[in-house]
């Protein structure tokens, strides 16, 4: 998306303060977030709708209600291109996005994060199923190496989330619950002692989507993780970087520089 459509949005207050009231609790609909705000419904709607233009906030559908959800993703984007080349050592990190559970719809998801990728959706699909594109953008500079997502992607298949190091440590397991390509890919997500409990596990969706001007819209979903504070934290950082990392690697067709020391 255009990050000047990112910068006149967060130029004005009253959309930065919007931004905030999502940051305290996300998921939220119009009228809970006119309460928190001392301006009209009409203006609220306005600021929305400039910052769902430019990504910032991202909407999704429960029933009747349509809720509101930071996007972290142009935010992380900005900091990749400014702030995090100039510090190495924090390359990465963001502040956690916490959630206020307590007295909200617990259906709806934890966290919701869209991005824009100029690729085709048959090439973002097999940027997610397969483990040698995949080695080439999934990198956790924390664990110094890249990630695979090891399965069949049948429905009903285990998966695994590997580090390329040799070390041969799985971090994270689950099951494939949908695969539709190039269009929807759902799977479950625990850590690998949880692997049989179900209860423990959360959710993942990717929804591939034309957009406009040779822009894919991939929105990714993760749901579940309201008894596992711990996961929620480490989810809101890690996300955001991802993806980051997918739309950079689709849309310069290069490994990302710092996947060779990793992998």
């Amino acid at each position: 998306m255009n990050i000047d459509k990112v910068f006149k949005a967060l130029a004005d207050p009253g959309r930065r303060r919007l931004l905030d009231q999502l940051h305290l609790d996300n998921g939220q609909t119009l009228t809970a977030l006119c309460e928190g705000m001392a301006m009209t419904r009409q203006a609220v709607t306005q600021h929305l709708q400039q910052l769902e233009d430019a990504n910032l906030v991202a909407v999704v559908w429960q029933g009747r209600e349509k809720l509101h959800y930071l996007n972290p993703v142009p935010l992380h984007e900005i900091y990749e291109r400014w702030i995090g080349k100039f510090e190495r050592k924090r390359l990465g990190v963001l502040h956690h996005l916490k959630t206020k559970l307590e007295g909200t719809d617990m259906t709806k998801p934890s966290y919701l994060y869209v991005t824009y990728i100029a690729t085709t959706p048959e090439k973002l699909w097999q940027s997610l199923v397969d483990t040698d594109l995949m080695r080439q953008w999934w990198v956790d500079p924390a664990a110094g190496c890249a990630r695979i997502n090891v399965s069949d992607w049948k429905p009903g298949s285990a998966w695994q989330h590997q580090r390329v190091d040799g070390s041969g440590i799985v971090d994270m397991v689950g099951k494939v619950v949908e695969a539709t390509p190039p269009r929807r890919l759902v799977f479950t997500w625990a850590r690998p002692d949880d692997a049989q409990d179900d209860s423990k596990h959360s959710r993942v969706s990717f929804d591939i989507e034309p957009y406009s001007d040779g822009l894919i819209r991939l929105t990714v979903t993760h749901d579940g993780l309201e008894q596992d504070p711990e996961m929620l934290s480490g989810i809101s950082g890690g996300w955001p970087k991802v993806l980051s990392n997918l739309k950079t690697f689709l849309e310069t067709g290069k490994p990302l520089a710092h996947t060779h020391a990793a992998s």
